[in-house]
């Protein structure tokens, strides 16, 4: 794990044996011309086999059997990569579109039950206020947090479901099929979006969830709960697939997973959009720096890592997430998000005819 500027930021990857194999592995005979009077004998000795302390050390507490799969050959290797490139421009687009409609439905929505909402404040008023009441400390609590926070909350949920999933023994061959990218799998598209929220160790989560926690107030303020998700998970899958280019062209395949190429977009939006603001580093808050040098230090050190082939991190990830960051500030939230009308009003006018025209039928 290493602290990037403001943030801890990461990606596991399979090189240099970073992951933790399973030390299990079958005892067996070596096999022979088998006489019909030795085949019993080997059936009672077969049971019998031990195995090394380190293997039974391991059984106790199971890692993920990470399978070891051949790298494709070289005339069709990057032919692998036309899936996972479609599969990203078709998630992208998916993911605005949502998140159009996402917001045309919540304004449609605040705007109907504006009286009805009036209509609970004064009886909230009237009613006598209840003391001790868990459920009115939790709301209290939620209503605290900031739109931002509410918004990364699902998130981190989801996060730390899919790290309680990788601690059941029996679900660690479909963890390690769906929730881990890799170019090498037979498996390419649907874990460029599911490694995204997986982690196998707790700090490594915890470390990734705090960074976004701390970046989600401004990140939502400038982008609206709609587009933060549309750009977040579309960096899921852009820094997956940049990842995999990376792994192609340089031959060092392995198993990645971690929310921090969506992260790093994230930190890339507000660092861009907020040059001048200040930031610290967790353990240092005394170091202070502008946010546009902390994204310029990662950037370098991400591309060096790259250059220089450092196995700690899928440095390609980090990259890929920071580019696209950079890029939808200056030219996306432009050639995306603000020409999203004909798209609404498309979904406006099937939702009118779906609706016979009746209440729903007036434009927001």
């Amino acid at each position: 794990m290493a602290w990037r500027s403001c943030s801890a930021l990461w990606r596991l990857t399979g090189g240099g044996g970073r992951w933790p194999h399973s030390l299990q592995q079958r005892c067996g005979f070596k096999k022979a011309s088998k006489k019909p009077e030795s085949r019993k004998a080997e059936e009672e000795l077969s049971p019998a086999h031990t195995e090394p302390p380190e293997a039974a050390v391991q059984r106790r507490t199971p890692p993920p059997h990470w399978e070891q799969q051949a790298p494709p050959s070289p005339p069709r290797a990057f032919g692998r990569l036309v899936r996972p490139f479609l599969f990203t421009v078709g998630f992208t687009g998916c993911s605005f579109g949502a998140a159009a409609v996402w917001q045309y439905e919540s304004l449609k929505s605040r705007v109907q039950g504006y009286f009805d909402e009036i209509r609970t404040d004064w009886l909230d008023k009237v009613r006598p206020q209840k003391r001790g009441d868990l459920r009115k400390e939790v709301n209290h609590w939620w209503n605290s947090l900031s739109e931002g926070q509410r918004t990364v909350t699902g998130i981190i949920a989801v996060n730390a479901a899919v790290f309680l999933c990788w601690r059941v023994p029996s679900l660690q061959r479909s963890m390690v099929k769906y929730f881990t990218s890799n170019p090498a799998s037979k498996t390419l598209c649907s874990p460029m979006l599911l490694s995204t929220f997986s982690h196998f160790s707790f700090f490594h989560m915890a470390a990734n969830m705090y960074v976004l926690w701390s970046f989600s107030s401004s990140a939502v303020s400038m982008l609206g709960r709609e587009q933060f998700m549309a750009v977040y998970l579309s960096a899921g899958v852009v820094s997956s697939f940049v990842s995999y280019v990376g792994k192609m062209a340089t031959g060092r395949f392995g198993p990645s997973l971690g929310a921090s190429g969506a992260i790093m977009t994230i930190l890339a939006v507000v660092c861009t959009k907020m040059p001048e603001a200040k930031l610290a580093i967790i353990f240092l808050p005394m170091f202070t720096f502008t946010a546009a040098n902390a994204l310029k230090a990662i950037v370098a050190m991400d591309t060096a890592g790259l250059v220089l082939g450092w196995k700690f991190f899928d440095h390609a990830a980090h990259l890929g997430g920071a580019l696209f960051g950079i890029w939808y500030i200056l030219f996306g939230h432009e050639l995306i998000w603000k020409n999203r009308e004909p798209f609404v009003k498309l979904w406006h006018d099937l939702r009118t005819r779906g609706g016979g025209g009746g209440a729903g039928g007036g434009a927001v």
